[in-house]
């Protein structure tokens, strides 16, 4: 009987003007932990939808063994007959249904058409327990953290009997307890007996879990490292992704750091549903001219909440304080106003705030800024494609043409969309709330250099991230946020992660 679970051999997937995966062979040992990594667009999410039947047979060719048997996947219900399930990036979960009806969503507890509560409770416990969430199968997803949603998800997987978990990207929006809790779970169902494929960017987290690692790059295999037989190193796995060493995970910057361009001061900001309660507490800070000045802290700090609402007030009630640009007071009572006075913001949601995902690539780089392309309120065409085509050549956005829907991009190809629109703007100050969430190493490398460029430039730029060796790596002065107050300020050559952490727990 064969050591491996699944076999992949010669997978090749075209779409339109463009070959996603040219002769892809993956293999997964039984019950191991299997990493799958390469830059964004390498075809790591298509391949794996081939394999779930996303992208059913007869639309790519290749073969696929499973159990040492040949599958012919028309759809994901067959794939999840088999004992495949995946796990997306986006997760599948009703927020308002319960824990419990999300878990058995489709595979209903039920005899002759009726659904039996008593037995999905108590299954739902059961397998809330195996997982280590607790928490009460009939709480609403909508009231339990994206953390804990995963947990709900692996749950959901393992009522399949599954032998076979995909996970894309499962830390993306997780705190790094939150992480190390998932990554410790993989652990426990690899001694259960179920094998894994984790597709992810944070090389720390596969270094430490993965059995195996597959690194794929322009849609082609280029290893397969296997833990027990060669030397794995993060520097290999780089390497092997984007084609070259990267030497410095950062971009060098001579910083040129001007007078005060940008200031916020006894800025409050109370929950948009419960007016008592306080999210962001007398906080004051300020952005000199060409400075990038990180905001850190654990999730749940106000980080998103004080962006959001300094952005024309797109969060929150009972907003008070002053915002001075060029040392004159500036009233951003709404989005627009925000634009009007040179602010943009990059959300840490592209797909919900940052993007029109159906719409295509030109429509959504000149959106926030159509005056510039307009006469009299009519859209002159040929401006909006020459400048939509320097901005995707000046990003280097990887599509078949500024036509293609932006849906259809890699996250990483998506995110420079973001910052294409707003750099279109023009504005004097940047503010970029986790600018390379999901985004492999060599797509941030652009994005930071590209955002070093912008601040050489004398642009004022806040960069949030939950990575402190982002914030470290990138910022000339950093902001430590806990419990919506300011509880540190260190300036880029003194501070130090240690120094960051003590500062969290003030």
């Amino acid at each position: 009987m064969s050591k491996f679970i699944l076999e992949m051999s010669n997978i090749t997937k075209t779409f339109p003007g463009v070959k996603a995966l040219d002769n892809v062979n993956l293999r997964v040992k039984k019950g191991e932990i299997h990493a799958l990594v390469g830059e964004n667009g390498a075809g790591k999410s298509t391949l794996m939808k081939v394999l779930s039947g996303v992208h059913p047979y007869g639309t790519y060719t290749g073969e696929i063994l499973f159990e040492g048997n040949t599958c012919k996947f028309k759809d994901i219900n067959e794939s999840e007959a088999s004992g495949i399930v995946i796990i997306h990036q986006e997760l599948a979960l009703i927020s308002y249904l319960s824990i419990a009806e999300n878990i058995f969503l489709g595979n209903e507890q039920q005899s002759r058409g009726v659904i039996n509560w008593r037995d999905t409770i108590f299954r739902a416990k059961d397998l809330l327990e195996k997982v280590g969430l607790k928490e009460s199968p009939n709480v609403l997803v909508a009231n339990i953290s994206v953390g804990k949603q995963q947990l709900v998800e692996i749950a959901k997987a393992l009522s399949k009997e599954v032998k076979l978990l995909i996970l894309d990207e499962p830390t993306a929006a997780l705190n790094e307890e939150e992480s190390e809790n998932l990554l410790n779970l993989l652990l426990q169902l690899k001694e259960q007996g179920i094998s894994s494929i984790l597709i992810s960017h944070k090389l720390n987290e596969v270094s430490k879990v993965a059995d195996a690692i597959t690194v794929i790059r322009d849609g082609n295999t280029i290893e397969t490292l296997d833990k027990e037989e060669d030397e794995v190193t993060e520097d290999r796995i780089i390497k092997g992704m984007v084609g070259r060493e990267l030497v410095d995970r950062f971009p060098k910057r001579k910083s040129n750091i001007g007078e005060v361009i940008f200031s916020v001061k006894n800025w409050n900001v109370y929950h948009p549903l419960n007016d008592e309660r306080k999210v962001i507490d007398n906080v004051s800070f300020h952005i000199q001219k060409g400075e990038i000045v990180g905001i850190a802290g654990l999730m749940g700090a106000g980080r998103t909440e004080l962006a959001m609402s300094i952005f024309g007030k797109a969060y929150g009630k009972k907003i008070s304080g002053e915002i001075y640009k060029d040392g004159k007071q500036i009233h951003l009572n709404n989005i627009s106003k925000a634009i009007e006075n040179g602010l943009a913001y990059v959300t840490e949601d592209r797909k919900n705030y940052g993007l029109i995902l159906e719409d295509d690539i030109k429509r959504n780089i000149v959106l926030a800024s159509l005056g510039k392309i307009s006469n009299k309120f009519v859209v002159n065409k040929n401006k909006e494609i020459l400048e939509a085509e320097k901005y995707g050549e000046k990003m280097n956005i990887k599509c078949s043409s500024i036509l293609q829907k932006t849906v259809n991009l890699s996250g990483g190809n998506q995110q420079k969309v973001v910052l294409s629109k707003w750099i279109f703007a023009e504005p004097d100050i940047l503010i970029l709330d986790e600018p390379t969430r999901g985004i492999d190493v060599g797509a941030k490398y652009e994005i930071y250099t590209m955002i070093n460029q912008l601040a050489n430039q004398g642009m004022g730029i806040l960069f949030i991230s939950s990575e402190l060796a982002e914030i470290l790596g990138m910022c000339d002065r950093i902001y430590v946020m806990n419990a919506g107050k300011i509880t540190g300020e260190l300036t880029g050559h003194y501070a130090s992660q240690e120094k960051i952490m003590k500062c969290i727990v003030k």
